[in-house]
């Protein structure tokens, strides 16, 4: 079977729209129609119902999904191992967050130059839904993010428990609602937030990196959301200071992994980042850079 049907299956199953599935897979819409017709009628069966609300897998299309899975990840597992470069005995991908690359996809990697030389690596920095889908289709063996949406077949194993915490410039730990900096954390922090702070539903500035976020607020002065490890630094040299009496909110990293991912290579991965991640609350001293505070 051509593995590109068993990916387009997966992209419609998961987007729930043959043209959602088309602008992911960067093909056409009827181009997703034909790869679709063609799997069902190798199979014999329809694996889709479509109506005005997209589509829907039908009982062969969920029993068909759960191999599907397997097969995309078994291929893309062959194909890295069969490009192995010389002297490397096996491959790892992972992809993490652009908020996770520094400090914990970075030290990760020089932990597995340390402990794994023989181990080939790709990384990748990509966004927290193509990296989901990257692990469930095979593409990525591994990926970290924060707090990510349940899939079947994979299992979100906790790394490093987090806070978010709400602080300021100001000397007297006031907050700033005419200064307030709104940082994208997510759909789950966005519901959370609001029910806290109706006041601060349409802020001033909003930003959808923490980096850039905090760089902003530390240049301009105000108050935001921010992780705890990012934010020590500065609330340990008094230039930031906490809202007291404001509400935390977890924001905690996971490895997110096929069910069926078990071997060696990836129990050293596994290893490797819970080493990493019990480092992440130490307090790093800041550099010039906002992408360097550790968000």
């Amino acid at each position: 079977m051509d593995i590109d049907l068993a990916k387009t299956f997966l992209a419609v199953a998961d987007s729930g729209s043959f043209m959602a599935a088309a602008e992911r897979l960067d093909i056409t819409q009827t181009a997703v129609s034909a790869r679709v017709r063609t799997l069902e009628d190798q199979l014999g069966r329809r694996l889709f119902v479509r109506n005005k609300a997209g589509a829907r897998l039908t009982a062969a299309g969920e029993r068909f999904a759960r191999h599907a899975s397997t097969l995309v990840q078994v291929w893309e597992r062959a194909c890295q191992q069969v490009a192995l470069p010389p002297g490397r005995e096996d491959g790892i991908s992972i992809g993490a967050e652009l908020s996770l690359w520094h400090p914990l996809l970075a030290d990760w990697m020089v932990w597995m130059h340390a402990h794994c030389p023989q181990v080939a690596l790709r990384a990748d920095v990509d966004s927290p839904a193509r990296l989901l889908q990257g692990v469930q289709d095979g593409s990525l063996d591994l990926a970290v993010l924060y707090s990510p949406a349940e899939r079947p077949g994979l299992v979100a194993e906790l790394l490093a428990e987090e806070k978010l915490i709400l602080v300021t410039t100001d000397p007297g730990g006031a907050l700033l609602p005419e200064q307030y900096v709104q940082v994208d954390w997510g759909q789950a922090f966005a519901a959370n937030h609001n029910a806290a702070f109706p006041e601060l539903s349409s802020p001033p500035v909003s930003i959808s990196l923490g980096p850039l976020a905090l760089g902003y607020l530390l240049s301009v002065g105000g108050s935001g959301y921010f992780r705890v490890g990012a934010a020590r630094p500065f609330l340990d040299s008094g230039r930031l200071r906490r809202v007291a009496g404001a509400p935390e909110f977890s924001y905690s990293a996971y490895a997110l992994y096929a069910t069926q991912q078990r071997s060696g290579v990836m129990e050293q991965v596994r290893q490797g980042l819970h080493a990493v991640a019990a480092g992440l609350h130490r307090p790093q001293v800041p550099t010039q850079t906002p992408d360097s505070a550790g968000l």
